[in-house]
């Protein structure tokens, strides 16, 4: 039976991550996230839901939403599964942070606040053939590397990537991966003796710790995804199924197109006349004249 929540349902991860009495842990994840950049001292955590500026403008709603002491801002996100258009999802999040950081009414110099993208993902990237745990995206010159702009970021996480052992994380960051990662399975969260950080976090997820109506909407979250991940794996099976299906009858066609066309390169040789191999094979005289 398990002991910890899944931190992949969306109330486990908004527990971990979106609470404003618990953000000490976003802010220590995020610190090892960006551990030898940068140092964040401190985050507030904005309104995840963006109202529409505008009349037939859209709304955003973010999993996390903050912003450090210096105005700098951190969407961060939990995928479970991937879907059409993921890369431009994300790309129109961050877009959208940054634009509404003009200034109305008032003179503006196109001052801006750097916007980071951190995006947990718990399947492969899509389009990628290298997958590893984390990737980068920065604006920078294509053939030189030299960066442009620093003001937005992306940074992709692929939880099925990571692989490592308790034993074998370097850092804090791949430790905070680890006990993400393992925590429904785990009777006990490591690391805590390594950092406080670890024992707080341990407290929170405790299913133990949830109060009656808590853990009702956990256990809803719960079976939410499981309903996604195997509607997910019913249409992987079925588009599987029909390929192999289609690649089975493809096969068949292309074996008796073949049979046809040895036996009316037989009968051309034996001098039979094209219109009758037309007529015996089902083949068209262009085809037979081409033998």
């Amino acid at each position: 039976m398990a002991k910890f929540i899944n931190p992949f349902t969306d109330i486990g991860f908004k527990r971990i991550f979106g609470q404003e009495i618990n953000k000490d842990l976003l802010l220590d994840f995020l610190n090892s996230l960006l551990e030898g950049e940068r140092k964040v001292k401190n985050i507030t955590l904005l309104d995840k839901e963006q109202l529409p500026e505008y009349e037939n403008d859209r709304g955003l709603t973010y999993d996390i939403y903050c912003t450090d002491e210096n105005g700098e801002q951190f969407i961060v996100e939990m995928q479970n599964q991937g879907h059409l258009n993921f890369k431009d999802r994300t790309v129109y999040y961050l877009s959208q942070a940054i634009a509404r950081q003009g200034k109305k009414g008032k003179i503006w110099k196109y001052q801006l606040k750097a916007v980071y993208g951190v995006f947990f993902l718990n399947f492969n990237m899509p389009s990628t053939q290298q997958h590893k745990l984390r990737t980068d995206i920065v604006l920078a010159d294509r053939d030189t590397h030299e960066p442009y702009s620093d003001k937005l970021r992306f940074i992709f996480i692929e939880l099925p990537a990571f692989n490592k052992e308790e034993n074998e994380c370097e850092n804090d960051f791949e430790r905070w991966i680890y006990v993400l990662k393992n925590m429904e399975t785990l009777q006990r969260l490591p690391f805590k003796a390594r950092k406080a950080v670890f024992e707080k976090l341990e407290k929170l997820v405790e299913l133990a710790s949830l109060s009656q109506e808590e853990l009702e909407k956990y256990d809803e979250s719960i079976k939410i995804l499981r309903d996604r991940l195997s509607e997910l794996a019913y249409a992987q099976a079925e588009g599987e199924a029909k390929g192999k299906a289609e690649g089975k009858a493809e096969g068949k066609a292309e074996g008796e197109m073949q049979e046809r066309l040895k036996n009316a390169r037989g009968m051309k040789a034996a001098g039979i006349a094209l219109d009758l191999i037309a007529q015996i094979t089902g083949l068209n005289p262009e085809t037979i004249e081409k033998l």
